[in-house]
């Protein structure tokens, strides 16, 4: 088996499991192929020369062709290694007889796509091109993501199997794509980088689908718990510069709230988070309901709330599944990163989007500011949205869902 590892757009290394070590597809002259990690060919020990070509058929044009060795015992294989319809060529050196010529068709076999990450908003920003992925290829579709994560969606997608990677590792797949967040530069796994399009519109150009946004499904089905109308908030994320790093923010805006007749409850997971000398606290006013509690757990409260406000973060992604509004208070990033959201908070009078520019943010230093480190102006992104604007916003969803 061959584990994958490739780097993220923060330059640390992601492993994605393991691959069929032997290409799992027929060819001739005991020549076998498949599209697991791109299009690959192993030519046997003692094979003689042949010709061979990739061909890209939505293009129309020939991307590789070479040569292979007399003898044998190599590999050939695609550059790119995202969803590209090929059809592979093989034919004679000498007068280019044909001899074999398969065309990518996926229907009924087994194709694994991979999650690499076990954060809660990836996954929920990737998995909605899943299906449509399965769908377009009418194949019999494995998705590689966190127990966690595939516990509350299975039920909704019966025609999807979730597995481990370990598990994954055994299945003897026509065709192997892996999602992530590529370093700067990166066109071998992805056609376009996700800083162009939005962290969860790179997977459907990585599948090659319709990069539309639909939420996932949830179970929404459980009954309700709290009878009066209650809103839910996050504070907590995992970087500094995607905090509300407003002081006033937070405790303006749960007063606003109890003062319009809501409870407003904190369901993050740690009820203080961040790092030494940089810690935030769930805001005094609000109703404690963090814990570390099943996702699931998590959906039964978020369904029958009146909205939801938070970060750019995962808990927002949660609730854009459970089809609530989302404030969402973000300056690092900006509006096109993530769904189309008509309740998404942003000053531009600040420095922002700073995750969107063409160069690597780095998420395994919490303290990371880009643009203003060692300045006076860090995280002016949020700590520019005031208190007042997000209130506006609270206003205009209450008059939306009247």
């Amino acid at each position: 088996m061959e584990e994958t590892k490739e780097k993220q757009s923060n330059g640390m290394a992601i492993t994605f499991g393991d691959i069929p070590k032997v290409p799992t597809q027929d060819a001739i002259d005991g020549i076998k192929f498949d599209f697991n990690d791109g299009l690959r060919v192993l030519m046997p020990k003692g094979a003689k020369s042949y010709h061979i070509r990739f061909v890209d058929l939505g293009t129309k044009s020939c991307v590789y062709d070479t040569i292979t060795p007399e003898g044998g015992d190599c590999v050939v294989f695609s550059f790119k290694k995202y969803f590209i319809k090929f059809r592979l060529v093989i034919s004679e050196v000498a007068d280019d007889r044909l001899l074999f010529m398969h065309d990518f068709d996926a229907a009924d076999k087994d194709v694994v796509v991979r999650f690499p990450v076990h954060t809660l908003g990836d996954s929920i920003a990737w998995f909605s091109y899943v299906e449509r992925f399965q769908q377009k290829l009418n194949c019999k579709l494995t998705c590689v993501v966190s127990e966690w994560f595939a516990e509350i969606v299975k039920k909704q997608y019966p025609q999807i199997k979730f597995v481990s990677k370990e598990e994954a590792a055994e299945i003897q797949s026509y065709a192997n794509y892996n999602v992530g967040l590529y370093e700067l530069g990166n066109v071998t796994h992805q056609p376009v980088d996700h800083r162009y399009v939005g962290l969860h519109r790179v997977a459907a150009h990585i599948f090659g689908v319709d990069d539309s946004d639909i939420p996932p499904r949830f179970d929404l089905s459980a009954p309700r718990q709290i009878k009066e109308k209650y809103v839910c908030i996050g504070v907590q994320s995992t970087s500094l510069a995607k905090y509300w790093n407003n002081p006033e923010g937070w405790d303006r805006v749960v007063n606003y709230l109890k003062s319009k007749g809501y409870r407003v409850l904190c369901i993050d997971k740690d009820r203080i988070g961040g790092k030494a000398g940089t810690f935030i606290r769930k805001p005094e006013g609000a109703e404690d309901f963090t814990g570390a509690l099943p996702l699931q757990e998590r959906i039964n409260l978020l369904k029958d709330a009146e909205f939801y406000i938070g970060l750019s973060s995962g808990l927002s992604w949660l609730a854009w599944g459970c089809q609530i509004p989302v404030i969402m208070i973000s300056g690092f990033t900006n509006p096109i990163n993530e769904y189309k959201n008509p309740y998404r908070v942003i000053n531009y009078n600040a420095c922002n989007s700073c995750w969107n520019e063409f160069k690597d943010f780095n998420l395994a230093d919490f303290w990371h500011c880009p643009r203003l480190a060692g300045t006076d102006r860090r995280y002016e992104c949020t700590a520019m949205i005031t208190a007042d604007q997000v209130i506006d916003m609270i206003d205009k969803v209450i008059e939306d869902i009247k």
